[in-house]
């Protein structure tokens, strides 16, 4: 996770009773980067090898997620993605930005897809990556995304946890992960207020299956926003299959599937993932 030489502009926002934390770079249309929801996770880290190639030519914004990073934390467990959804929602609001290019990785797609059901005029385009709530409701979880939901379980959460949920589940070749980014990331999951209200973890119960699964979501029929969605075939937490069950059900939807990749494309397929997701987000821009 270590940033190149790249000089970011970082502040604060207040969104209703919370404080968002985000960083910018570049200008022009406004491109707003939504992270995942792994331990320790934040925005600037999630996409440290992309801010710098997409801000050649869009105003990219990577706000930390209500719960993590150096945002407030706490979030609404019986609706997490509709939460970050109208967060963010706010956020953009309290910027002046009328629309944007959303992408989101992980809990980051299912905060994109949701804003693009709640409110589709805020929402440009997406380029959703391994986007989570996607028939999660009809199968049984997979063993990445118990992982994760486990990790502040049981005896709480160690180094030893995280570094097998990244190297064993995160990504296809764990290798590629260093000791320090393991390291930097434990420091976030490990913060007193993180402990104290998890941002993910296992729903006691599934209240509303609208709300958790947007295959059950008649909305998603309707959903005009052009949407690019990117998958690894190898990821262990949200189950591939997912990008053909969008694609099935969105009008506007088109996928491309990453061969020996996991749940971090935009880490793992670097080029490839900045290349086609200029191309696309430069289509869809106003002239």
């Amino acid at each position: 996770m270590t940033q190149s030489n790249y000089k970011l502009n970082s502040a604060q926002i207040q969104v209703g009773k919370r404080t968002i934390h985000y960083s910018e770079l570049g200008q022009g249309f406004p491109v707003i980067m939504l992270h995942g929801g792994g331990p320790g996770a934040s925005g600037v880290s999630n996409y440290s090898k992309n801010i710098e190639a997409l801000a050649e030519k869009f105003r990219v914004i990577v706000p930390d997620l209500a719960g993590y990073g150096q945002s407030t934390k706490g979030v609404d467990r019986a609706d997490p993605f509709g939460d970050h959804a109208n967060t963010i929602i706010g956020f953009m609001a309290e910027l002046g930005i009328e629309s944007a290019h959303l992408i989101g990785n992980s809990l980051g797609g299912a905060t994109a897809l949701r804003m693009a059901l709640d409110q589709p005029a805020k929402v440009k385009s997406m380029v959703l990556m391994g986007p989570g709530g996607v028939g999660t409701t009809r199968a049984l979880p997979t063993k990445g995304l118990n992982k994760l939901l486990n990790y502040y379980t049981g005896e709480g959460p160690t180094i030893e946890k995280l570094r097998e949920f990244i190297r064993e589940y995160l990504v296809y070749d764990g290798a590629a992960v260093s000791e320090a980014m393991i390291a930097e990331r434990f420091k976030s999951s490990i913060d007193p207020e993180v402990i104290a209200s998890p941002p993910l973890r296992r729903p006691q119960g599934i209240p509303n299956f609208r709300l958790w699964d947007f295959t059950r979501d008649p909305r998603l029929l309707r959903c005009q926003v052009p949407t690019l969605v990117l998958w690894g075939t190898e990821d262990l937490v949200n189950r591939p299959n997912g990008a053909q069950q969008l694609q099935s059900r969105m009008p506007n939807c088109d996928v491309v599937l990453f061969s020996k990749t996991g749940h971090w494309v935009q880490w793992e397929r670097t080029n490839e993932f900045n290349a086609i997701s200029m191309a696309f987000m430069t289509e869809h821009s106003p002239e």
